[in-house]
């Protein structure tokens, strides 16, 4: 497997399986409906613990954009790399949750609330407020790359033995930092099913809140950088 196909699989995993989690949440009359927030802090876990247990050993199991930047600064990947590790990102992130509409599909026509399709897809914030949603997304997604940085073998990435340990960083972002915005922290997470949320066909959908958009998409970017260049600043 070349590591672009691991970057566009484990991605896809990703969003398959996290976005899935909060479909099962929020979408009507599904096994899981009204689950809540711990349910979704520990699907969103345990989905990045499978993607990258699954394609540690072909891509680095980067499957983040803010990763891969992150990464890139702090001198752990060649910068040569990152457009292609970023196209693979954001197209794995578009079918993951693709399939994700496919598999839920009868219970999002079921649904009444285009709020809850749309929280399917991508990110809100709770209180909407452009400069505080953009420092959550910030303060969030320098955790988990600066954690990243501290695991991560030179050269190659993380290894599966480590994907259990950024499984627990997610679940403990979620459970503590993510009540404001819903933590994006990767912008492949929140834009490419933003985009297919736009595309396929639901009924009684709500706009795509393309004002909030551009949100989680550059806090996990200057999130992902910060932490970069602090892990440079402080080594390890």
């Amino acid at each position: 497997m070349s590591p672009f196909l691991g970057e566009f699989i484990g991605t896809a995993i990703l969003l398959l399986l996290g976005n899935a989690v909060v479909a099962n949440v929020v979408l009507k009359d599904t096994k899981g409906s009204g689950a809540g927030w711990i349910t979704i802090s520990f699907g969103w876990g345990t989905a990045v613990f499978v993607a990258v247990f699954v394609v540690a050993g072909y891509s680095g199991a980067h499957i983040n954009p803010a990763v891969t930047l992150g990464l890139a600064l702090a001198g752990s990947f060649e910068w040569t790399l990152v457009p292609l590790y970023l196209t693979a990102q954001f197209l794995g992130g578009a079918l993951g949750a693709f399939l994700v509409w496919l598999h839920y599909r009868d219970h999002f026509e079921a649904t009444d609330d285009g709020d809850a399709k749309l929280a399917v897809f991508c990110t809100a914030p709770a209180i909407r407020n452009n400069l505080s949603n953009l420092l959550s997304e910030i303060i969030a997604t320098f955790v988990l790359v600066f954690a990243v940085l501290y695991m991560v073998k030179p050269d190659v990435g993380l290894g599966a033995l480590d994907a259990l340990p950024v499984g627990a960083v997610v679940l403990a972002i979620g459970l503590t930092l993510g009540g404001t915005t819903g933590y994006a922290i990767n912008p492949a997470r929140d834009l490419s099913p933003r985009i297919i949320h736009a595309l396929v066909p639901i009924s009684g959908k709500r706009d795509n809140d393309w004002g909030y958009a551009w949100i989680p998409v550059l806090g996990p970017i200057i999130g992902g950088l910060l932490a970069g260049g602090a892990f440079t600043l402080i080594g390890s």
